[in-house]
């Protein structure tokens, strides 16, 4: 885990799974496989495989070694409901996440099909869980649209989207249960543009439905050069978070199925 994040909507990340493969556009820069890729072949480094994926269970109890309560982004470098992922693992994640729940979670993914049936059958238990964060990525109309569904169809307490990166005008957005938008632009090399009125027509159907609204960057090539303003401000808003108290003895072994 790492303690201090340098993504602006988190505190934390987790990764009990690593590395990933690609299903849609807004794969095709992918930063966490930028940044896994530099590793490949160095020897004892976590990513010496590079973003091949692979199960890391010795990371599984490493939210109960933390005494402050946290927002942890969980698999930042990876997608928890990915296809070589087994139900029993994922089943492992949620189980850590609802016992140490002095930390709030944010569960991010593409896979929303898998995300709607695993959270509406065996993972029920963590579906209702206020401090357990379910979101899914949307990125244009025709990948990432239909994952607002499949999140909505989810019996889930708190569901959230990151539109990042954004690629396209989405015009309407069923913003039904949706208890946090996160908006930004695409960083890095080859970087796409993002169009202001592509981000204020988001925010104003935030404002509309009143759901907190989150903006990262503009991105680009050099995205410190660009920055996070919009029409003059930033926005920060967050879902409230639920008051937790630290239990007097944290930490509980977790065994991977």
């Amino acid at each position: 885990m790492s303690a201090q994040s340098t993504i602006e909507w988190t505190d934390a990340t987790w990764n009990p799974v690593r590395g990933c493969t690609k299903i849609s556009p807004g794969c095709a820069h992918c930063y966490a496989e930028v940044f896994a890729e530099r590793f490949r072949g160095v020897k004892g480094h976590p990513y010496e495989r590079g973003f091949e994926l692979r199960l890391v269970p010795d990371k599984l109890a490493e939210p109960f070694r933390w005494k402050k309560p946290n927002m942890i982004f969980v698999n930042s470098m990876s997608d928890l409901f990915h296809e070589a992922v087994s139900d029993d693992y994922i089943i492992e994640v949620a189980r850590v996440m609802c016992r140490a729940d002095w930390h709030t979670y944010q569960v991010l993914t593409k896979r929303a099909e898998r995300l709607r049936d695993l959270l509406n059958d065996k993972l029920a238990f963590a579906a209702k869980q206020a401090h357990i964060w379910w979101g899914v990525s949307v990125e244009n109309k025709r990948s990432g649209l239909p994952r607002v569904g499949y999140l909505q169809a989810a019996k889930a307490k708190a569901r959230f989207l990151s539109i990042e990166p954004l690629l396209e005008a989405l015009d309407d957005i069923n913003l039904d249960g949706i208890a946090w938008v996160i908006v930004g632009g695409e960083s890095g090399a080859g970087a796409r543009p993002m169009r202001k009125e592509w981000v204020v027509s988001i925010r104003n159907q935030c404002r509309k439905a009143k759901v907190p609204f989150f903006f990262k960057q503009w991105g680009g090539v050099r995205k410190s050069l660009s920055g996070r303003l919009l029409d003059g401000r930033t926005y920060d808003e967050f879902p409230a978070r639920p008051a937790k108290t630290i239990p007097t003895t944290p930490y509980f072994p977790v065994t991977a199925a």
